[in-house]
């Protein structure tokens, strides 16, 4: 069918550029686009049908972080982008591209329904997430899509990229198509090619990393580029430089040797390259959480150096850009590109002062090694309590899954994951959760982006976030997206329980009194029995320590010989 209507162009361009899936939960502000979709565009891309505006956003968000490629979104007018709008923000904070569609209007007052159209309009639509996305646009005319949705393609795929909102008047979706309709070529209007950094600054900094006789390297996102886990691990190994990961994305093998993290390595470090880094304090200063302050832990008189966007990713709205912390030489630059030639920088510099680094590197192995055997012993410490210690858990199901090969998805229980599990491939985590009621959404996103591969995608899923979206346990039964989900579930909003034990001892009031609010009790919710509701196979509650292994192993054989999605429930202490 040659394109007849508005929404016939926008399907167009979607298939153009390949979408493969569309997540929506449906409105009839865009029935024009839908139309087009099922009827016009043949069903691709695949519609997702979510329980939710911030479930569809949210996967979206986990597809694109797993695999590189963005997702189109639509959300009904006004009211389902105001639904999208806590997912939309944090796929902005997490510099994730996604394209959101909307339904608006019509604007054209005289072709509105009583009520339904009015108080489903707004005069600008696009400002209800304006502060958190790149750009946003309503195209005027049929003629106009083209070029609008082009733009907000590219600007999405330009890094630092992010979300962009379209609003598509329901008017235009359903008006005919102009005979006369421009064409527009992609392949001339797409992202430009990625920032580099300025060569004498690039010199300099490789020529202070070469000079340094204890460098600490402190990378963030720079791990969104797969290519990035193995150009860190050329750089840390020339340079004999330990390697503190953020885990915003997994940028380091968690078993090499020069793998840090968790360690007080900063401490008598002479410099620290933040490698595409948002928030400098977080991974480098010590936190009283009760007076909240904080203190640096490097050391005066080292270096600090900085590789990345810096203030070319900043809000101004949004405070996510954090302290401005003090560099001595920051170069502005995309990673993908820059992190390359700061190996081959670095190359001749090493190779030129002759200076042996092996007892750096020693010392770091054993640095690594002290690390490690302090999680494992504090892991077999709490081995047998009862419920589920958290270090068990995370134990016992990198047991059901060595030997597959395994993605995890958002949460690390508590980061018990990151440092039992072995990270060694960069497809293994997408990066850590980013706030309670996103990470199942973006779960099921990683899960879509991983199905074809075959891969047994695993997510450690707190009770208190799968609240917010229960809903959605029907969306992979009903897509075929195999999962495995193990509930972390302290039944509590623990990490808000700690405020008020805090706070309270401050205050010398009962600390007794701190879990009002905050258990999710009484009804405890049963989420096997839920799950299995919607089509799940499930196991639990499980209390008994003893008990975890036979239901993960269990549970990882339907996953991967029957490809459903599993569910085991798993009652674990709140530490």
């Amino acid at each position: 069918m040659s394109a007849r209507y508005g929404s016939d162009v926008v399907v167009d361009l979607l298939q153009a550029w390949d979408f493969t899936y569309v997540p929506i939960n449906p409105g009839s502000s865009f029935r024009g686009l839908h139309d087009s979709i099922v009827n016009y565009g043949g069903g691709r891309p695949q519609i997702i049908t979510c329980p939710h505006e911030k479930v569809a956003v949210g996967i979206a968000h986990g597809y694109a972080k797993a695999s590189g490629r963005p997702l189109p979104v639509i959300l009904h007018d006004l009211v389902g982008l105001l639904h999208g709008t806590l997912a939309i923000y944090y796929a902005y904070i997490d510099r994730v591209p996604v394209l959101v569609l909307g339904g608006s209007g019509p604007m054209d007052i005289v072709r509105r329904r009583p009520n339904i159209d009015w108080i489903h309009s707004a005069n600008v639509q696009g400002n209800a997430v304006r502060d958190f996305t790149k750009w946003d646009d309503e195209p005027r005319s049929v003629a106009a899509i083209p070029a609008v949705l082009a733009r907000a393609f590219r600007v999405a795929m330009t890094e630092p990229r992010g979300p962009v909102y379209v609003a598509l008047d329901a008017g235009l979706q359903e008006d005919e198509a102009d005979e006369e309709l421009a064409s527009i070529e992609l392949d001339r209007v797409g992202p430009p090619a990625p920032i580099g950094p300025h060569p004498t600054a690039l010199r300099e900094l490789a020529a202070v990393l070469a000079e340094a006789e204890r460098p600490v390297i402190i990378p963030s996102y720079a791990g969104r580029d797969p290519a990035a886990f193995d150009h860190l691990i050329e750089l840390a190994e020339l340079l004999a430089a330990g390697v503190v990961d953020t885990n915003i994305r997994l940028n380091f093998p968690t078993h090499h040797e020069l793998n840090v993290t968790g360690s007080e390595v900063l401490a008598d470090c002479d410099a620290v390259l933040f490698l595409d880094v948002k928030d400098m304090g977080k991974p480098t200063q010590s936190l009283d959480s009760t007076t909240r302050r904080v203190s640096s832990r490097i050391p005066d008189g080292a270096k600090v150096l900085s590789l990345g966007f810096d203030d070319l990713n900043l809000s101004a709205w949004s405070h996510d850009f954090a302290a401005l912390h003090p560099t001595d030489l920051s170069v502005a630059a995309d990673s993908s590109v820059a992190l390359p030639l700061l190996v081959d920088a670095c190359k001749p510099l090493v190779a030129d002062d002759g200076r042996d680094r092996s007892a750096r590197r020693a010392q770091l192995a054993r640095i690594h090694a002290r690390t490690r055997a302090g999680w494992e012993s504090e892991a077999r410490a709490v081995w047998d309590d009862a419920p589920v210690s958290t270090a068990r858990l995370a134990a016992e199901v990198w047991d059901a899954i060595r030997d597959h090969d395994w993605v995890l998805t958002a949460g690390t229980a508590s980061d018990w994951a990151l440092r039992l599990w072995d990270f060694d491939r960069p497809y293994r985590h997408p990066g850590r959760s980013i706030g309670t009621a996103t990470q199942f959404g973006i779960s099921l996103g990683v899960a879509l982006a991983h199905r074809d591969a075959g891969r047994l995608v695993v997510d450690l899923q707190p009770d208190g976030d799968l609240m917010f979206d229960v809903g959605a346990l029907w969306v992979p039964v009903h897509y075929g997206i195999p999962i495995l989900v193990v509930m972390f579930n302290n039944r509590s909003y623990y990490n808000d329980l700690e405020h008020q034990e805090r706070i309270a001892l401050r205050r010398d009031r009962p600390v007794s009194n701190a879990h009002v609010g905050m258990d999710i009790d009484k009804p405890a919710p049963d989420f096997a029995a839920v799950a299995r509701g919607f089509g799940w196979h499930a196991e639990g509650p499980i209390e008994a320590p003893d008990a975890l292994a036979g239901a993960l192993r269990r549970a990882v054989a339907v996953v991967t010989q029957e490809r459903r999605p599993v569910l085991v429930d798993v009652i674990c202490r709140p530490r």
